[in-house]
């Protein structure tokens, strides 16, 4: 496919759609160079310039619809930037929500543990030898695993 270059007197008119180089040729000959001038010229001024109703009858639709889409375009965009806020603000909220929740479970552990970490001590109940049964907290602490 050629490139279109800006010097080249039928690239607007080929950028729209459904206007190849023999119908932007008919145009650029009549006079019309840009979507405008088809609109300005209507169906009569297409049908002289050498096209059928039904092609110059597209073209002024495709004409008249270029301009919805760009207010489309600007709707769409103001639409996903408004979106795209609410979701920067529902993140941060939860976001806050979280860190406030870790803080009143760190908190509460806290609050919690006294400091005291004291082995329990229980007294045995199964007739063995000694008044108190010693729980271990750790395998570090088993009997077994300290080395001497």
């Amino acid at each position: 496919m050629a490139s279109k270059s800006k010097k080249d007197p039928l690239a607007a008119l080929m950028s729209l759609p459904g206007i190849g180089k023999a119908t932007a040729k008919k145009l650029s000959d009549a006079g019309i160079k840009s979507a405008a001038g088809i609109k300005k010229a209507g169906k009569k001024g297409l049908m002289k310039a050498g096209l059928s109703l039904n092609m110059s009858e597209k073209l002024l639709k495709t004409v008249n619809k270029g301009k919805t889409v760009k207010a489309a375009a600007k709707s769409a965009a103001k639409k996903v930037k408004s979106t795209a806020k609410t979701a920067a603000k529902k993140t941060k909220s939860t976001a806050s929500k979280a860190v406030a929740s870790s803080k009143k479970v760190a908190q509460k552990t806290v609050s919690e543990n006294d400091g005291s970490k004291k082995v329990k001590s229980v007294k045995s109940t199964d007739g063995r030898k000694g008044k108190t049964l010693k729980i271990p907290r750790s395998v570090k602490d088993m009997a077994w695993f300290k080395k001497d």
